[in-house]
């Protein structure tokens, strides 16, 4: 089993990184491998609503980077998304990663274990979140749960560490996250079928 962590900031080892490789220690001591991926360090634009992913299976555009990660993340067992609050939201690559990754592989996420993570100095914990767990939902994942708002708290470099609530809150998602994909592992019981979008159209 493998799970897939996603850095959405542009500081590769900063207190977003903090929180994910503290869940992700917790899986490893579990026997299920982590990889933590950089996206938001890279230059990641937002959709073009072409549509030809629809047609390919992937993004028609090739040359930042994103399809080699997207296809890293929708073969996982279950994925985290780590990401800064910025103006209580999460950051503007992190959403275009997000944006692109679930228009074209939300398929392949259908109960999976997933979880987000997000780091903050002080507030805009709960919108952040909740912006990742839209696309969650949206796929039919399975959300980890934890014991607190998913956020640890600090400002320069490391300060996350000393969150002492945060870092369990981080443990917890790893804990809590293992039992899932070794439920899953041990289960019998097929998934749901998955019945076709039924989209309603306001304008008729």
């Amino acid at each position: 089993m493998k799970v897939v962590a996603i850095n959405g900031s542009p500081r590769k080892d900063g207190n977003t990184y903090c929180a994910l490789k503290t869940a992700c220690d917790v899986l490893n001591s579990e026997g299920i491998e982590t990889e933590i991926v950089n996206v938001g360090s890279l230059g990641i634009t937002g959709c073009r609503a072409c549509d030809a992913c629809a047609k390919i299976g992937k993004c028609a555009f090739d040359n930042d980077g994103f399809n080699e990660i997207a296809e890293k993340v929708a073969s996982a067992d279950g994925i985290i998304v780590g990401s800064p609050v910025y103006y209580a939201g999460i950051n503007g690559t992190l959403k275009s990663f997000l944006d692109r990754f679930f228009y074209v592989h939300s398929s392949k996420m259908r109960f999976k274990p997933c979880a987000a993570i997000t780091a903050l100095r002080r507030s805009g914990v709960t919108h952040t979140y909740q912006t990742i767990y839209n696309f969650f939902t949206f796929s039919e994942m399975l959300i980890t749960p934890t014991n607190y708002w998913p956020g640890v708290h600090g400002a320069g470099k490391g300060e996350a560490e000393q969150d002492l609530e945060g870092i369990q809150i981080a443990r917890t998602i790893g804990k809590n996250m293992s039992y899932l994909l070794k439920m899953q592992a041990e289960s019998k019981i097929p998934v749901p079928e998955k019945e076709d979008k039924i989209k309603f159209s306001y304008i008729r």
